[in-house]
């Protein structure tokens, strides 16, 4: 790859991943412009105001604040004076239709008499479970995630590895080994959902996840994850970064096969040495570089792409609830009447199902600041199909009616009288995830993470199409999350040259 003649970078977005870019770019003495067209950081991490009340848009979880402390120390500055972060215990609770329920607990003391009350015969079962993880994360996590996939050999190196651990098994495939109750299983596997993944089809590495919220915890920032946004946003600019918020990137503009900055869609030019897409990888590929023909990521490539599941999400304050519902904690899920029956209409038929899972949201349990005195925020997420199916759900006439669905699924089962309490109300449908934040198909969490989709299988950090461009993000390696979005950002500071030292006459200008 030629080197850059200079030392101006243009980051495309905004989100978590565009941020982290941002920061160790500068970190590495680059010149460094982000542009969102949202009217603030963190992209699907950003978050949503209402009279009073304040909605995460996106994550609420952090899993590996590592990542972060890592981050944010790598410039000079301290993640833990910067964000209030606090560990959650319990970390989830799951119920089930016949009025079972299992809590998530870091201690392994705790998780196993969980299982024991669920189902004693599985015990020595979910152990082995939990061995399983921790292999898997050394493997996975430890061994790949912060490490460059773009050449075949670092991926063909770690084959033999996932041979042993039979990787080609998927997660719901490894519960099913290792516990027989349906619940457990279910409990077990269903951690790919947050990352866009179907269990039953999902490489049994993600059983890494277990392994991490063990080891790690499960966290919250008071402020919620757009409180980490804005502090990386602070850090951006404390390097001498300038964040262009309210506009949009039409194409990436290239030249002698170098990408040479950005075109928005305004008309407006920024010219750059180097450029970093934290657009989805579909959209970074299919629009921004329409008018270039693609050696991999052609538009024939990105049909045959499998992409994560679409997600209906209602965001909603409630008056007066503070000491009510009291069983309800800060993270609960809602299991419906059907597991893998589910997973099949989202994934595979493409049909909005009449029954339904849910992941429901109280940051108000831990953050007193998201509602007023007395009140709640909530936020309740439904997986639902993308639009990219045959027969696609038109959400502009079947929104309301599935909210009202949704609503009847926590009166009856976790929230009594919810109605009668009910403020503002604000609906998110996969037609908004293609219009907020360009995500092809409305996909919640860009290319689904299966096996042949996955490191050297997936985009690249630095792009096979263009000099010059590199990617982050979800839809490249490592992958959606927090940890995988953040991390990404740590494989491309490792591939871009180091500018430390390198002035240009235009910054001496300047």
């Amino acid at each position: 790859m030629k080197s850059p003649a200079g030392n101006r970078a243009v980051v495309i977005g905004a989100g978590l991943g565009g941020l982290a870019a941002a920061m160790r770019l500068g970190a590495k003495g680059w010149s460094v412009t982000v542009i969102d067209r949202l009217d603030s950081p963190g992209g699907r991490g950003s978050a949503l105001t209402r009279d009073g009340y304040r909605f995460d848009l996106g994550p609420t979880i952090v899993t590996v604040p590592q990542v972060f402390r890592d981050l944010f120390r790598a410039v000079g500055r301290d993640f833990d004076s910067e964000v209030d972060l606090r560990a959650l215990d319990p970390f989830y609770e799951i119920r089930w239709p016949d009025g079972s329920h299992f809590t998530a607990r870091g201690s392994t003391e705790a998780m196993v008499e969980e299982v024991r009350r669920l189902s004693p015969g599985d015990v020595k079962g979910y152990l082995a479970f939990l061995r399983d993880a921790e292999r898997r994360y050394v493997v996975g996590f430890e061994g790949m995630v912060a490490k460059p996939m773009h050449r075949f050999r670092e991926t063909a190196k770690v084959l033999p590895e996932f041979a042993v651990l039979r990787a080609d098994r998927s997660i719901l495939g490894l519960a099913r080994k290792r516990v027989r109750d349906e619940r457990l299983r279910m409990a077990l596997s269903f951690h790919p959902l947050f990352i866009g993944g179907d269990p039953r089809h999902v490489t049994s590495m993600y059983a890494l996840v277990s392994h991490l919220e063990k080891e790690f915890g499960v966290h919250y920032a008071i402020g919620g994850v757009a409180a980490i946004a804005s502090a990386m946003a602070r850090a951006v600019v404390g390097q001498g970064g300038r964040l262009r918020y309210e506009a949009t990137v039409s194409r990436i503009r290239t030249e002698n096969g170098r990408a040479t900055g950005v075109e928005l869609d305004t008309g407006e030019v920024i010219d750059a040495d180097l450029v970093v897409s934290n657009a989805d990888a579909g959209h970074t590929y299919q629009n921004l570089l329409s008018d270039r023909a693609k050696r991999r990521w052609s538009p024939a490539k990105l049909s045959r792409t499998k992409w994560s599941m679409g997600l209906f999400v209602w965001y909603f304050g409630t008056s007066g609830t503070r000491a009510k519902w009291q069983d309800v904690g800060h993270h609960t899920i809602l299991s419906g009447p059907r597991y893998e029956g589910l997973l099949d209409d989202i994934f595979t038929r493409g049909r909005l199902a009449e029954d339904m899972s849910l992941y429901v949201h109280r940051p108000s349990v831990t953050d007193p600041t998201v509602a007023p005195s007395g009140d709640d925020a909530f936020y309740v997420l439904s997986p639902v199909p993308h639009l990219g199916h045959a027969d696609p759900v038109d959400w502009s006439r079947q929104a309301e009616s599935y909210r009202a669905s949704v609503l009847a699924t926590l009166e009856e089962r976790l929230l009594p009288g919810l109605s009668s309490h009910l403020t503002v109300s604000e609906v998110f449908t996969p037609e908004t995830f293609r219009d907020r934040y360009l995500s092809p198909h409305g996909c919640g969490f860009s290319i689904e993470p299966r096996i042949l989709q996955s490191a050297w299988f997936r985009p690249h950090n630095v792009s096979e199409e263009l000099d010059g461009l590199y990617l982050v993000g979800a839809g490249t390696h490592p992958g959606a999350g927090l940890p995988g979005v953040v991390s990404s950002a740590e494989v491309l500071e490792k591939l871009v040259p180091d500018m430390r030292g390198h002035e240009t006459p235009r910054m001496a200008a300047e």
